[in-house]
């Protein structure tokens, strides 16, 4: 697995983005660019897991690994959702099951700085580096907004 990393500066507070990155509505908003109809189900709390969904209820599996209320939250992915069920992890999954993806919010200079660093295999890296700016430069128009 490869590590990326995406940063954008935003004109909002830390909290504000916070809240655009984890509030139902607007995470819809700004995962919609991974695909439409994107969604999390999750209770939010360190510890507990969420559920990254398509509209047909594919997508993936994760944990909370941590959680710092408006600095940080990281993610560790586990396995793979069809149908909205988990599926048993297989040789596919294993390739990439482990894989952190962490959230940083730092106060700079009157702006918020949103990193996002991202493990991910070679298959998914270009598709990542071409939709991650794309879905940053989402969460920064709702959050100045």
């Amino acid at each position: 697995m490869k590590r990326s990393d995406f940063t954008i500066k935003i004109n909002a507070p830390r909290e504000k983005v916070w809240e655009v990155l984890w509030n139902d509505s607007t995470y819809r908003e700004w995962t919609k660019v991974f695909s439409e109809g994107s969604r999390a189900v999750s209770d939010w709390k360190e510890g507990s897991k969420v559920q990254f969904l398509s509209e047909t209820g594919e997508g993936m599996f994760s944990k909370i690994a941590k959680k710092v209320p408006n600095e940080f939250m990281s993610f560790t992915h586990l396995g793979v959702m069809k149908d909205g069920k988990e599926l048993p992890i297989d040789k596919e999954t294993e390739k990439w099951s482990g894989a952190q993806e962490n959230y940083t919010l730092k106060e700079a200079g009157g702006l918020t700085e949103l990193k996002v660093e991202l493990d991910t295999v070679d298959d998914y890296q270009e598709y990542f580096n071409e939709t991650f700016p794309k879905a940053l430069a989402k969460v920064k128009d709702l959050a100045e907004s």
